[in-house]
C-alpha cells in the first residue's frame, strides 16, 4: 500500500502515465488545461528540482502557498513533498523560509523572509510581462530544470508535510485521508472527480488532491466557476462525483 501522497503519484505514473491527471478550467478567463499523469509529474520534478538547485531548499522547511486552486497549485504540493517540506495555505508567510505567490498576494508575501517565488497563473503556465521586484519569476525559471527528480532518500510516512489550522498532517496522514475519503466517495478506475473548493481547507485539499491520488482517478479543477455550466461541463468531462460544496 502507498504511504505518502508522492508514492500515490508513483504508482499511478506506472499504471497510466498517459491518463489525465487534471484538467483546469478558469471560468474568468475562459481557459482550459489538460495535463496527463506523465506532463504532471514533468512539471513536479522540474518545480522540485527548482526547490532543491537553484533555492537550496532542505527537508522540514516551511512553504507558504499563497495559490488558489488551480494546476500549478498541485505541482507546487507535489513538489514540495517530494522534497519533505512543510506546506500551510494559512500561515503567515513571514514565518516561512519560502513563499509561493500569486499575482493578487505580492504584497502580503513580500513579508517573507526566505526565498520568494511568484506565479502569474497565466494560460499555460505563462510568465510575467514584468518580473515582480525581490520574486522569482517561477514561468520564467522552471523550464529550464530536468523532467525528472531524484530525491536525496525516500521522503517518511512520518515526516510533516501539511500544516493546517494549527495542526499538522504527517505525509502518511495525507494519503490515509485521501484513502478514507476515495473509499467515502466510493470511487473506481474509470470515475472522474470534479471541484471548485479552495485546496486552503481540508475538503478542498481532499477533493482536488488527496483523493485522486488515492484512487487514481483524473480530477477537474474548476476556478471562478460559472454554476450555469456545470451541468454540461459534468457531462461533457464525464464527471461522476462533483464536490462543488464544503463540508469543513
Amino acid at each position: 500500500m502507498p504511504s505518502t501522497p508522492v508514492d500515490q503519484l508513483r504508482i499511478a505514473l506506472a499504471a497510466d502515465s498517459a491518463r489525465p491527471f487534471t484538467t483546469f478550467y478558469d471560468d474568468a478567463t475562459g481557459e482550459r488545461v489538460e495535463l496527463s499523469v506523465a506532463t504532471f509529474d514533468n512539471w513536479v520534478a522540474k518545480t522540485a528540482n527548482l526547490l532543491r538547485d537553484d533555492l537550496a531548499v532542505e527537508p522540514g522547511a516551511r512553504v507558504s502557498l499563497l495559490l488558489p486552486a488551480h494546476w500549478q497549485t498541485q505541482v507546487w504540493l507535489l513538489a514540495a513533498w517530494s522534497l519533505g517540506l512543510v506546506v500551510s495555505f494559512d500561515g503567515d508567510p513571514a514565518d516561512a523560509d519560502v513563499v509561493v505567490s500569486g499575482p493578487d498576494t505580492l504584497d502580503r508575501a513580500a513579508t517573507c523572509p526566505g526565498e520568494r517565488v511568484a506565479l502569474a497563473l497565466r494560460p499555460m503556465g505563462g510568465r510575467f510581462p514584468t518580473p515582480p521586484a525581490g520574486f522569482l519569476d517561477y514561468a520564467a525559471e522552471v523550464a529550464g530544470h530536468g523532467d525528472r527528480f531524484v530525491a536525496e532518500g525516500p521522503v517518511r510516512p512520518d515526516a510533516a508535510a501539511l500544516a493546517e489550522a494549527g495542526r499538522e498532517w504527517t505525509a502518511g496522514e495525507l494519503a490515509e485521508a485521501g484513502e478514507a475519503v476515495a473509499r467515502e466517495w466510493k470511487l473506481v478506475p474509470g470515475d472522474r472527480l470534479l471541484t471548485s473548493l479552495s485546496f486552503a481547507r481540508t475538503g478542498g485539499l481532499q477533493a482536488g488532491v488527496l483523493a485522486p491520488l488515492a484512487a487514481s482517478v483524473p480530477v477537474v479543477v474548476c476556478r471562478h466557476l460559472d454554476e450555469s455550466l456545470l451541468e454540461r461541463r459534468i457531462e461533457a468531462e464525464r464527471v461522476t462525483r462533483a464536490v462543488t460544496r464544503s463540508a469543513d
